[in-house]
């Protein structure tokens, strides 16, 4: 469910810039972003609930578990079957490794409803952002952030001192190469690969990340992804959902329109803070699709955030 990560762009932002200070943050743009569930929603150790099974034990753990925990309360009737309906979606996810510290805020819907007793999540996503701390743009299209198709998945529900929480498992999602079975089959680390396709349709391998370091220098990085993405999120009102994400993604570089892009990957990973990674969830009309999203965007979140840590 993640838009997409680049690796090892900040010895090479370092390198190639002749200003190496970073961009400028805004501190208030992050906080504004962030939902505080930990801080409004109950805690977690007075759970009434049929599952406890915690974000712990599901969210960027063996992709291979099941996620089709119980969400029936002993009835008819399916414990958050009130959420079913379109929400537009909007999430960050903070990663840093050695050299560079980067934002990957996405967009799109997530359409809840209710299956053989048990609450679906069917998310979508419209198109991403990327920040970072050097002097170095980067982008994915439309196309290739909308060729992240995560399969419809049981979400587990309980109540937190009388609010609603919603916790979501790992689903592994290809993207840019075909994996028979995404939850279990490694990545492969050859970018010659014949499993790897041109998802975002551009005639070229895997998913284009287009770079910008500086007006000297630009280019394309070509690569493939295994998206392993999770999140634990709170009804803080009727009409929105407010939690945490972790993501625990892989990524293959295939190749790129210029060597100095297709450096090895770095030490990387999501930040442990998760309060720099939130998710809002905002429920809208079910007719509403990309293009509305794009219009209505500044109404629902907040501003897009800067590194500030």
């Amino acid at each position: 469910m993640r838009p997409l990560l680049l690796l090892g762009l900040g010895a090479l932002a370092v390198s190639a810039c002749a200003d190496n200070s970073a961009v400028d943050t805004d501190a208030e743009a992050v906080a504004s972003a962030t939902p505080t569930p930990a801080s409004t929603a109950p805690t977690t150790d007075m759970i009434d609930s049929t599952d406890t099974t915690s974000t712990s034990d599901t969210a960027g753990s063996d992709t291979g578990s099941d996620p089709t925990t119980e969400t029936i309360p002993g009835d008819d009737a399916v414990i958050g079957e009130e959420l079913v309906g379109r929400w537009a979606h909007y999430d960050v996810v903070a990663y840093e490794d050695d050299t560079l510290k980067t934002l990957i805020i996405s967009y799109g819907f997530n359409d809840f409803d209710v299956v053989e007793g048990r609450l679906i999540d069917q998310a979508s996503f419209c198109f991403s952002e990327q920040r970072t701390d050097q002097p170095i743009e980067t982008s994915l299209s439309d196309a290739a952030t909308q060729a992240i198709e995560p399969p419809p998945t049981p979400v587990t529900v309980d109540t937190v001192e009388g609010v609603l929480r919603v916790r979501r498992a790992p689903t592994p999602t290809p993207v840019g190469i075909r994996l028979d079975d995404p939850a279990n089959e490694p990545l492969p680390t050859d970018p010659a690969d014949p499993r790897i396709v041109d998802d975002d349709g551009d005639s070229k391998p895997g998913i284009t990340v287009t770079i910008r370091v500086s007006d000297d220098l630009s280019g394309e990085l070509y690569i493939a992804r295994r998206e392993i993405f999770a999140y634990e999120a709170f009804l803080t009102g009727p009409d929105l959902l407010t939690g945490t994400v972790t993501d625990d993604s892989e990524q293959l570089v295939i190749g790129a329109s210029d060597p100095i892009f297709a450096s090895s990957p770095a030490n990387w990973g999501q930040l442990p803070d998760l309060s720099k990674s939130p998710i809002i969830l905002q429920r809208v009309d079910a007719d509403w699709d990309c293009a509305r999203l794009a219009d209505e965007r500044d109404v629902l979140f907040p501003p897009t955030p800067e590194v500030d840590w």
